[in-house]
């Protein structure tokens, strides 16, 4: 299995407000652990949350909230408000 890069989750990330867009959803909420595991980096030794969670962060705009961090930042407790405006 091919490890996860920060481009991976960008790309799953933008999928997902793309979905939550067309769809009529105008807030989409994302935790870092759920992106992670949808990527695949939940195996052992795939383990690559501070990429996931730059992604996360890099992909934020006016508007969006980070709900929750963790105390350095980046973990698996990262949750994201994103607009889909």
């Amino acid at each position: 299995m091919m490890i996860p890069t920060k481009k991976d989750f960008t790309k799953k990330l933008e999928e997902l407000k793309a979905d939550a867009k067309e769809n009529g959803v105008l807030h989409l909420i994302v935790t870092s652990k759920d992106l992670h595991n949808m990527v695949g980096g939940n195996d052992a030794g795939n383990h690559r949350m501070a990429s996931c969670c730059d992604a996360m962060y890099d992909a934020m705009k006016t508007g969006d909230d980070v709900l929750q961090a963790p105390p350095k930042g980046k973990g698996s407790t990262l949750k994201i408000k994103y607009s889909t405006q």
